[in-house]
């Protein structure tokens, strides 16, 4: 786990070694152990090191024999102990035990359609000297993240947008469009950024980047699995446990300390339950707890903590964490409006003090329906006879934060003019058009999977826990697992009104009933209620900046937001948190 950046300059120009320390610095969270640096003419790729496999020998970049090929990585590959096999095999040793010289050899001998036999999170920059290109890859479902600009010459790379400002010659300015978008989903969508001119590189994708062009290539789709319709339920039983256990096995391949998130729901107390298998030792679990009976889940993950025999470690926190949502803010360089992001980095830090990596139960959710909302949204019957167009619509306007109109009505008359034919609808509808093959369920899955996982559900534990130096490692998302998620009909996730219904059968033996089948509790805290009473004052500042420090809204419109959720004619939590969001952003 590391933070990567460089830059590669068309015309051979260099970026001053200072600018390119000042770029590793900026992501020193990321990687505190060790900072490497290859600069060639017009190119150079950097790292900083967060030690977690072959703590002596992975120092980063990787060069290989002829100075020809540099390469530098962001994740971990958890099938490099196979793919070094396999490359011994055939007269092309590694040297070290490094998952990253594993990625160097691989590309010497078959080019960059190695990266298909990559099981793992990653963010790889590799420069070819003799094609005098970069190339710049990123997982297959966007674990780990990777920046890019290009402005005609200099294309710039970091792990976070904040690594990339040293090299530019200026900070670029607001992208009004992905404002446009947030406002819509509660997150920046892949591939825009508030910033004008940075981009993130889409999941599955990889970019080439040569004298004469940038080119984007997708090497790896979710939409290409075909549903099966013919299985019986142990047979998916069978398989869902089978992957998911070599998923964990994979992930437990670590030189360093580490654990798990354990919040006592039914895929931390999996993960968990299946890590306790494979280990000798018992498993460290972590978890935060509150006060108030209603956001606490300590009790749940205390059981979980029994029934496996973790060494387990609680501790009770205060719910009020708004005084992070700055700094949760400058780690993420976006807005973000899901507090959730508070109290994950309160469970990171706790954990960081005993490990440097933890598994975490994310991304099952979204393969297997277990939000509420799905089963509120296809409770609607009406939604399987629809149209293509009209169930799209339907979804993506009950996912959607604000309405465009209700977005318009907040805007200056100056952007609202902007942004009047922007519709947030069209960046959703290429994913619904991709899995028509797929059953509706299935189709919502997909546009969450490839929307919201990577622009906010996991971009919380990467920046969260790497803001205190914790690598967070994901089995559910697994390549195998997600294919089978999608092999697997959704009647078979949303059954009954049972969410993740057939996974919950699945493991069953494994946790037990009574985590299996427990209601679902968010990872949040009240902030809507303490908008109302004890961060009234917080909330209405923070509003009274946004519109006061810039010219996007208008003031009367959002006092209006703000004063019809105090007298409680409106619920407006999220729409109150998602402009304090920006609020905060505006202050970085």
């Amino acid at each position: 786990m590391c933070g990567i950046f460089g830059y590669m300059h068309r015309l051979g120009n260099n970026v001053s070694l200072k600018a390119l320390k000042e770029m590793g610095q900026s992501i020193l969270h990321r990687g505190p152990d060790d900072q490497g640096i290859h600069q060639g003419q017009g190119f150079a790729l950097g790292n900083q090191r967060l030690s977690i496999i072959d703590v002596k020998g992975g120092h980063q970049p990787f060069v290989s024999d002829d100075g020809n090929i540099i390469v530098v990585q962001n994740g971990e590959i958890f099938n490099h102990i196979e793919l070094a096999a396999d490359l011994l095999k055939s007269g092309n040793p590694c040297r070290t035990h490094s998952d990253t010289e594993v990625l160097l050899r691989l590309y010497e001998q078959e080019g960059i359609g190695f990266v298909n036999k990559l099981n793992g999170m990653f963010a790889i920059a590799i420069y070819d000297m003799r094609e005098q290109a970069m190339y710049l890859i990123r997982d297959r479902i966007g674990v780990k993240p990777l920046y890019i600009h290009d402005d005609g010459l200099q294309v710039t790379f970091g792990s976070e947008i904040k690594a990339l400002i040293p090299a530019l010659k200026q900070i670029p300015e607001m992208n009004e469009e992905a404002l446009h978008h947030f406002l819509s989903f509660n997150y920046v969508p892949a591939p825009y950024t508030m910033y004008q001119g940075i981009k993130h590189l889409m999941p599955g994708h990889l970019v080439k980047i040569s004298r004469r062009e940038t080119k984007f290539t997708r090497w790896w789709n979710l939409a290409d699995v075909e549903p099966n319709y013919g299985r019986s339920e142990s047979d998916w039983i069978e398989e869902f446990n089978f992957i998911l256990d070599d998923a964990v096995r994979l992930r437990l391949r670590c030189d360093v300390p580490f654990g798990a998130f354990l919040s006592g729901g039914v895929d931390s107390s999996t993960v968990v339950g299946l890590m306790s298998k494979h280990m000798s030792e018992p498993v460290k679990t972590f978890c935060i707890g509150f006060d108030d009976p209603k956001y606490d889940e300590s009790i749940f993950a205390q059981a979980a903590a029994n029934r496996f025999g973790t060494l387990h470690v609680m501790e009770k926190v205060n719910p009020d964490m708004l005084d992070l949502w700055p700094l949760a803010t400058y780690h993420c360089d976006q807005p973000h409006g899901d507090i959730s992001f508070l109290p994950t980095y309160r469970v990171s830090q706790l954990a960081a003090k005993q490990v440097k990596v933890v598994l975490t139960g994310d991304g099952a959710d979204e393969l297997f329906a277990g939000y509420d909302k799905y089963k509120s949204f296809f409770s609607n019957t009406d939604v399987f006879s629809m149209g293509d167009d009209a169930f799209q619509r339907h979804y993506f306007r009950s996912i959607s934060l604000f309405s465009d109109e209700r977005k318009l009505s907040l805007y200056s008359p100056e952007l609202k003019n902007r942004l009047a034919k922007i519709d947030s609808f069209e960046l959703a509808k290429p994913y619904f058009e991709e899995v028509k093959h797929q059953d509706r369920i299935n189709q919502a899955l997909y546009l969450d999977m490839q929307l919201l996982l990577s622009g906010n559900n996991l971009v919380k534990p990467d920046r969260m826990g790497m803001a205190v130096s914790l690598e967070a490692r994901t089995p559910f998302l697994d390549y195998r697992m997600m294919e089978f998620g999608f092999r697997m009909p959704g009647e078979l996730k949303l059954k009954h009104g049972e969410t993740k219904y057939l996974y919950k059968k699945a493991v069953t033996p494994l946790i037990g009933e009574e985590l299996a089948y427990r209601k679902k509790q968010m990872f949040t805290v009240p902030v809507g209620d303490w908008f109302r009473t004890t961060k009234k004052q917080y909330c209405l500042e923070e509003i009274q900046f946004l519109f006061n420090s810039s010219s996007l809204f208008l003031k009367d419109s959002v006092q209006q937001l703000f004063d019809s959720h105090i007298s409680g004619q409106e619920n407006n939590t999220r729409e109150l948190r998602s402009l304090i969001a920006i609020s905060h952003w505006l202050k970085i």
